[in-house]
């Protein structure tokens, strides 16, 4: 490992985490009965909770027993945090600095541009999370209590939803899901706004602290993915409102203001969260496909969302746009844009829709299925969403391997991923004589 590039120690970390967590699930003591889970049962479950994705073949709530379902929660906060951010950390806490490999290996894990930044940005990494994850629970915790009638039980939920939320997981404790609190007002919004500030990423979170609302002051990454997610959000919400209105099996028999809060809800869970007031096998056809789009777009760099990220389409469109104008260069807000961000950008795309097909072919083999929910599967499980058809219950073993694969690509990013696996990284140093083909 000593001779490993930053990208490649980054995956046989991941590696090893969700290793050490399937070996936990797998503990008699994990499960209610007493009975050792199913391997494939186990595997799924602890890559879900480590990549924070949500998706999984088991009821979390009566299939796990307590000490299963705080193996799941710690798996979350540690999968949230990300495994390279923590081991950056403790290698801070015993030398009280970073050296030159820390650094690297630190880089991979939060997408910072600048080496200096790290260790700053690791101190926002660790104190923010656990600054916002102890208001939601403030929040959450003495709602649910009044809601369950019970403290224990509504203090555990609380914490749950409070690290769940944030860290984009997904996981729900209820049997029923967020079904039998989900029209609460202070459990929806407080778990959305959570879920809100997780797919932000920790760059952008560090750039508003620091800077707060002076927006002139802000990177252009963190204006990119502030309007690109605040375009993403309303106009998702403006959509499926459109389009479920008067689904009875959705959100058609709410009040006014019930259906506008869950279309907000739903768009914002679409992205990143993976939390769900209503069974997505239930929305139209339509409303799925708009789901697959924006499960895809995911959320922000550096974060506890999934996806190709934000920043990654408004790069590809700003690109777009200076082609259809005629200019060299794409730029926004006073910056150039450099061809190597265009050509990353095309390349995350070009991955990441090829694991999803690849993905989509294999269970529509295996399930024996049209294309529309193993294409809502796979995409939910690359961009680490977790929202569900209903496919991954009913999937074999190896249909779930095939989205445990898929989950591991998305989380650790496909970039890292294909770097990962190269053998040999070196640089060109001569250049082809330049050729034209023909494009289109």
């Amino acid at each position: 490992m000593a001779q490993s590039s930053p990208p490649r120690l980054a995956l046989i970390i991941f590696a090893a985490v969700i290793a050490l967590f399937t070996t936990l699930l797998m503990m008699p003591w994990a499960t209610p009965g007493g009975r050792s889970a199913a391997f494939h049962d186990a595997l799924f479950v602890a890559t879900s909770a480590v990549t924070v994705t949500g998706l999984t073949p088991v009821n979390t709530a009566d299939d796990w027993s307590l000490a299963g379902q705080i193996v799941i929660l710690i798996g979350i906060q540690v999968g949230g945090l990300g495994i390279i951010t923590m081991a950056a950390l403790l290698a801070v806490s015993v030398t009280r600095h970073l050296g030159l490999r820390t650094r690297l290996v630190a880089q991979e894990g939060i997408s910072t541009g600048r080496l200096g930044e790290v260790g700053h940005l690791l101190k926002t990494v660790i104190i923010c999370s656990v600054v916002v994850q102890a208001a939601l629970a403030a929040v959450l915790i003495p709602r649910l209590i009044m809601l369950e009638g019970d403290a224990l039980q509504g203090a555990w939920y609380g914490l749950f939803y409070a690290v769940s939320s944030f860290n984009n997981a997904g996981f729900v404790i209820h049997s029923d899901g967020l079904a039998g609190v989900g029209n609460d007002p202070a459990v929806v919004w407080t778990v959305m706004i959570g879920v809100f500030l997780g797919s932000l990423g920790f760059p952008v979170l560090y750039v508003l602290w620091k800077h707060r609302w002076h927006i002139k002051q802000w990177s252009l990454h963190s204006k990119l993915t502030m309007e690109v997610t605040t375009i993403l959000l309303f106009a998702g919400a403006a959509i499926y409102a459109f389009m479920e209105w008067n689904n009875s099996s959705t959100i058609g028999e709410m009040d006014l203001w019930e259906k506008l809060q869950n279309s907000l809800f739903a768009s914002a869970n679409m992205r990143s969260g993976g939390f769900s007031v209503v069974e997505s096998n239930l929305e139209h056809s339509e409303t799925m496909l708009v789901s697959d789009a924006l499960m895809f777009a995911g959320g922000g760099s550096a974060s506890t969302a999934g996806g190709i990220k934000v920043t990654t389409l408004a790069v590809i469109f700003l690109a777009f746009l200076a082609e259809a104008r005629g200019h060299e260069e794409s730029s926004a807000h006073g910056r150039t844009i450099p061809a190597q961000a265009v050509r990353v950008a095309v390349s995350v795309v070009a991955m990441g829709a090829t694991a999803v097909l690849l993905s989509t072919l294999a269970l529509m083999t295996i399930s024996d299925l049209d294309v529309g929910r193993p294409l809502y599967e796979s995409i939910s499980a690359f961009a680490t969403v977790g929202l569900t058809s209903g496919l991954t219950a009913e999937l074999p073993p190896s249909g779930l391997y095939v989205l445990t694969l898929l989950m591991f690509t998305g989380r650790v990013g496909i970039i890292t991923f294909a770097a990962a696996l190269t053998v040999r990284q070196r640089r060109v140093r001569y250049r082809y004589p330049e050729g034209r083909p023909l494009i289109g």
